[in-house]
């Protein structure tokens, strides 16, 4: 079974329309670091955390941005990941001690409250569940998708689609994660 969900602001790359639409005052000189606490608990009650960290060296250019949004209009994530071929990162995730995985979208929407980060990688970065007995097949979660809520202090919470495909339904974008459950980012603190 997989979860589709929709992000936390109209979906990812859909919600990009509306961010450029407003674009965030923050300037792009210097990194910023993330870490947080990805959770996940399991319908049979097993749970696990690890630590993530999210480096943010740049953040996605409206240009950049609507290339994207036009390449999946006409061509759907094949497209898009085809779009990304060349492009400089924004970041990069780290998950646990593993190898950090580069980053190649990252949005920003200024909210009430603080800021709504969308970032996105163009690989998956990890398949919860993959081992187990009737897994899906791996092909076709070719990204991950990180959804965050930061307040004006720099904490907030959030959502990982460590392994994610991207679709459209009824006209939103979509992100339907390989997972069975979904996995909450929490503890989301600014470090840097």
């Amino acid at each position: 079974m997989t979860v589709t969900y929709k992000t936390m602001t109209a979906t990812v790359l859909a919600g990009a329309a509306l961010m450029i639409l407003s674009p965030s005052p923050r300037a792009q000189a210097g990194s910023e670091v993330l870490t947080a606490t990805a959770a996940i608990k399991t319908a049979a009650g097993a749970s696990a955390t690890v630590p993530v960290t999210i480096t943010i060296d740049r953040k996605t250019s409206q240009s950049e941005a609507d290339a994207l949004i036009t390449a999946f209009k006409a061509g759907g994530a094949a497209a898009v990941r085809k779009g990304l071929v060349g492009k400089a990162a924004t970041g990069s995730i780290q998950i646990g001690a593993g190898t950090p995985t580069p980053t190649r979208l990252t949005m920003e929407r200024t909210t009430p409250d603080g800021r709504l980060l969308t970032i996105l990688t163009d690989q998956p970065v990890l398949f919860v569940g993959a081992g187990l007995p009737g897994a899906q097949p791996k092909t076709g979660f070719d990204f991950a998708v990180i959804d965050l809520v930061i307040d004006a202090k720099g904490n907030g919470s959030g959502t990982l689609a460590p392994a994610a495909k991207i679709k459209m339904n009824e006209g939103a974008f979509v992100v339907e994660d390989y997972g069975a459950e979904s996995v909450r980012m929490t503890n989301v603190k600014k470090t840097k």
